[in-house]
């Protein structure tokens, strides 16, 4: 972390500097390298002044703190730099996450079968076709959704043996469940 210092009408000493490094430790976690942070301590009559502006791979964090000490604006200014960078952070984690997902096959694979492939004489055919989100979730959390539903069945991916699994309703008001072979 490359940290640089500017002061008008203050002078900077060394508790000060140790001070905000020490307190710009905490927020390094939460953001990658190079980090390059510009320190700006402004002393005007009884206000003190710091201004904090952190540059990192990912973009720019900045903030401004005014109290009657030095010391106290520079820890409200460093507080809000954390907030903010662990909010980035926390938002880069969820897209990450959210990518991941979707480039997992997340359909239950659905045929559309043609009419002369059925069984002649039967009468029946094929009406409606849907494609299903499979969700991974246990088999606990699937009753639920199921009882909420309107549908009589739910498809999941099951996350104990990440196996997609159908649970349905049956007509003594239990719950079946259909496992795929391993």
């Amino acid at each position: 972390m490359k940290i640089e210092y500017v002061a008008r009408h203050f002078k900077i000493d060394d508790g000060i500097r140790t001070y905000t490094e020490g307190k710009l430790r905490k927020v390094e976690r939460f953001v990658e390298e190079p980090v390059d942070v510009h320190v700006t301590l402004v002393r005007e009559k009884h206000r003190h002044i710091a201004e904090i502006k952190l540059g990192h791979r990912h973009g720019i964090i900045q903030a401004a703190e005014e109290t009657s000490e030095m010391a106290d604006a520079i820890n409200l200014a460093v507080d809000k730099i954390e907030k903010q960078a662990r909010r980035a952070r926390k938002k880069f984690m969820d897209q990450r996450r959210r990518m991941d997902r979707s480039l997992e096959e997340p359909y239950w694979p659905v045929e559309v079968l043609d009419g002369s492939s059925l069984i002649t004489g039967s009468g029946r055919k094929v009406v409606k076709t849907s494609a299903l989100p499979i969700k991974p979730m246990t088999v606990e959390e699937a009753a639920l959704k199921l009882e909420e539903s309107s549908n009589d069945f739910v498809v999941f991916k099951d996350s104990e043996n990440q196996q997609v699994s159908v649970l349905y309703k049956r007509r003594d008001s239990n719950f079946g469940l259909i496992s795929a072979e391993a």
